[in-house]
């Protein structure tokens, strides 16, 4: 695949030109920072033809007022996943370009571009995997997907089309997931969406409008709209990505659900349901230790994330409310060595988003949860 279109290089430059910026952070993963010398030059290169970025000779002093500046940013305060608008602030930067699987959650000041990267799928593969189940089960299918493999979608739905034309009235048995729009705008909360404390989502193409209205669900960026009268657990759930905290964010949101995993990496469809077991096992044993701990720690993991204090207030009222004592902790790549300090604190609930890995002896409060909206 073109690199520059592997990271819509194109489309990030128009959309920096057509907000105005002149102060843009470039927020990359750690598995993407050998790539960020690259996408850096092939953005000057693509803004330069718009005549937003400057020639090599310009004086510096210029810089600010005519032309666009780009900030790489590494080593993310946080956790990946999510927009790091501390490590923006520092540069006074207007947008973030976030690279990389993220989790949409919401930014509290400054707008953001998302690039979920395009990785290689076997399109027919997947689609095969998809008929079988669909031959095979008698329950609707709900496509669900890590957004790395969006691209794809849409040439996944024209081979079904062409597979399912087999089966008579098995396309209305298809739902797929849609993937929430490249572009959030916090400074439109307070105006728009002020009592759920949620962004605004506009998309480059196509509105975001036929998400309104019950039967409307939303999780790890996704959203989807189940027909009248239908639930979650009528559906088969068809996952297409690797086995990562957005697929264990799935198994234990929907764990009424029947769930099947397609992997593009091994081009085959995995139903280990013993391992999905297994998050749920493991996620019930943390819930019931967490109700034998005296003192619970809230440990914030993020304050980029908007309403992560309400959370936090509703957190305390919570453990409050269960006659048990909560300390606060506020810290930068939290790890087991540091809240091994605070031997007292029997267990702590983690506020965060839904991507982020959990550590053995924690329980955790995840801040985007699936429900219906």
């Amino acid at each position: 695949m073109d690199f520059n279109s592997k990271f819509d290089i194109a489309r990030t430059a128009e959309f920096i030109k057509n907000r105005g910026f002149h102060r843009v952070a470039l927020q990359f993963p750690d598995e993407l920072l050998k790539d960020s010398r690259r996408i850096v030059a092939a953005l000057r290169e693509e803004l330069q033809s718009l005549s937003l970025c400057p020639p090599e000779n310009l004086h510096e002093a210029n810089l600010a007022q005519a032309f666009v500046q780009l900030y790489v940013m590494a080593d993310t305060t946080y956790g990946n996943c999510c927009v790091d608008e501390v490590g923006a602030s520092h540069v006074n930067a207007e947008c973030v370009v976030h690279y990389g699987p993220t989790c949409l959650s919401p930014t509290s000041k400054l707008p953001a571009w998302f690039v979920f990267g395009k990785a290689s799928i076997n399109v027919k593969g997947c689609a095969d995997s998809l008929f079988d189940c669909l031959s095979s089960s008698d329950k609707p299918i709900l496509v669900i997907f890590g957004l790395e493999y969006e691209h794809a979608i849409g040439s996944v739905k024209e081979e079904m089309s062409l597979k399912s034309s087999a089966l008579s009235g098995c396309r209305s048995k298809i739902l797929y997931a849609e993937a929430k729009c490249s572009v959030m705008h916090p400074e439109k909360n307070s105006s728009t969406n002020s009592s759920s404390g949620q962004p605004e989502f506009v998309d480059c193409h196509d509105p975001c409008d036929s998400f309104e209205g019950c039967g409307s669900y939303s999780l790890g960026g996704l959203r989807w709209t189940l027909p009248h009268g239908g639930k979650m657990e009528d559906y088969l759930l068809f996952w297409i990505g690797p086995d990562n905290p957005a697929f264990g964010n799935i198994v234990l949101t929907y764990n009424a659900c029947e769930i099947v995993r397609y992997d593009p990496m091994e081009d085959c469809l995995v139903k280990d349901k013993c391992h999905q077991k297994s998050i749920l096992k493991r996620r019930y044993f943390l819930v019931e230790k967490a109700k034998d701990a005296n003192i619970v720690g809230i440990l914030v993991g993020t304050l980029g994330v908007a309403g992560y204090l309400h959370m936090i207030y509703h957190l305390k009222k919570l453990i409050e409310g269960a006659g048990k004592k909560s300390y606060t902790f506020a810290m930068g790549r939290p790890n087991p060595a540091k809240l091994a300090n605070f031997a007292e604190v029997a267990s702590l609930s983690l506020s965060l988003t839904h991507t982020h890995r959990l550590w053995n002896a924690y329980v955790t409060r995840e801040g985007t949860l699936g429900h219906p909206e």
